[in-house]
């Protein structure tokens, strides 16, 4: 900010008066009228520093009837006027929201750098010259500006800046979220969203996204926690559908003084229609895809001891060999096995389906053994022709396996991307909460 300018004390006023016996009438009045003279210069200057950049007091009369400097310049003022949307000394700008917009002529450079190191944002100006936008990251909780020039259409220059902040970590919410843009998934892959804080203004977050299915297929949203938000249609997703997730979240305020910071539109593929049914009874598997019967396998389910969940699971990670840990999952040194192969996780608490070498005995389509999980044979290493197998490279991220017939409960809908154990009715009975 400037200062204001505070005029020199004239010599006439630095000087302290001198009175002698004689009289001298005429001086001392023309010293009152020379500091008069001062004061008045004094409030001029002051003037002048606080409404004009330049100039006397000449030109100041003269732009009273319009021909002064103050008028010279407002004729010759570019029209074009910038507009940056994260406004000068903003303390909590979005992530994904900054643009520089022109109207009334065009940009001809922006540059966009964080303020401590100077590191430059790339961006990319629009061939009209009428946006920018940046194309690099910009992170939370870091101080940028903005530097933006163009030209009217008669050539006339403007500039316009920005010095702000964006929003801190501290101070927004963000989510994880599955499944992937353009991944191809089962008929049983649930929208679900896991947030990094608790929400308590549901209502709004869940309001800034919407899910919808090329199907027509209604899509409802369901809070299992304050940072677990799943959508699902009623059914299952009708195969070869398109679904798209649009996350509106940026500047929503999830819970008091924290603010969402994503924006984004997700699309992602329904693959074939497949569901595999496990029959505890049978210790057998039955593996239909589009209604059809395609494949048997017999398994070892979970032991009388560890019996396995009944209900409907959804796959939700494959890998080819894992390391499986007693510890892990509240079974102590029962078993740690480091390769098990063509393990697909059916639940968050440690229900896979997966390949089984180790087993001395022919338990598949006999007996159960497992601590809960699904077995089938298979060699060590995930190598051969065998029915894991098999399994494995006919089954994507999203398929259904049902298993039926356990002494054990039905799987809760939270532990895994298993919300189709959720009666309809109760799904959506949350639904605008």
């Amino acid at each position: 900010m400037e200062q204001p300018v505070t005029p020199p004390a004239s010599d006439n006023a630095a000087q302290p008066q001198q009175f002698s016996s004689t009289p001298r009438p005429a001086r001392p009045l023309a010293r009152r009228r020379v500091r008069l003279v001062a004061g008045a210069a004094g409030l001029l200057v002051g003037a002048l520093a606080l409404t004009a950049c330049g100039g006397d007091a000449k030109a100041n009369d003269d732009a009273k009837g319009g021909k002064g400097t103050d008028a010279s310049a407002a004729k010759d003022a570019s029209t074009l006027k910038i507009t940056i949307s994260a406004k000068n000394g903003s303390t909590n700008a979005s992530i994904n929201d900054v643009t520089v917009k022109a109207e009334g002529g065009k940009l001809s450079e922006v540059t966009m750098t964080e303020v401590q190191g100077g590191k430059a944002v790339p961006g990319t100006l629009a061939a009209d010259g009428l946006s920018w936008k940046p194309t690099g990251k910009i992170e939370r909780g870091t101080q940028y500006k903005i530097a933006a020039s163009g030209k009217d259409d008669k050539g006339r220059a403007a500039v316009e800046n920005s010095q702000f902040s964006t929003v801190s970590a501290k101070d927004s919410f963000i989510a994880n979220y599955t499944p992937d843009d353009g991944s191809t998934v089962g008929v049983g892959m649930p929208v679900s969203f896991d947030f990094n804080k608790a929400i308590t203004n549901k209502k709004d977050v869940l309001s800034h996204i919407t899910v919808t299915s090329s199907s027509g297929q209604q899509v409802v949203g369901h809070w299992f926690n304050s940072q677990r938000l799943d959508f699902r249609p009623e059914e299952y997703w009708k195969a070869g559908s398109k679904v798209t997730m649009k996350i509106d979240l940026d500047k929503v305020e999830g819970a008091k003084g924290v603010y969402g910071v994503q924006k984004k539109e997700v699309t992602f593929t329904i693959g074939r229609n497949q569901v595999s049914t496990v029959d505890v009874k049978t210790q057998e598997m039955t593996i239909q895809q589009d209604g059809k019967t395609v494949k048997t396998i017999p398994v070892s389910t979970g032991s009388a001891e560890h019996p396995t969940y009944n209900g409907q699971m959804v796959i939700s990670e494959k890998f080819t060999q894992t390391r499986m840990n007693g510890d892990s999952v509240g079974f102590g040194g029962e078993y740690d096995i480091k390769d098990v192969p063509h393990a697909m996780r059916l639940s968050t608490s440690g229900t896979f389906i997966h390949g089984n070498y180790w087993a001395t005995t022919d338990p598949f389509g006999n007996e159960g053994t497992s601590h809960g999980c699904v077995g089938m044979k298979d060699v060590k290493g995930a190598g051969g022709d065998t029915p894991a197998k098999w399994m494995f490279d006919h089954s994507i991220i999203g398929d259904v396996v049902v298993v039926k017939g356990s002494p054990d409960k039905t799987i809760a809908p939270d532990n895994g991307l298993n919300g189709w154990n959720l009666p309809w009715a109760q799904w959506t009975a949350d639904s605008s909460s």
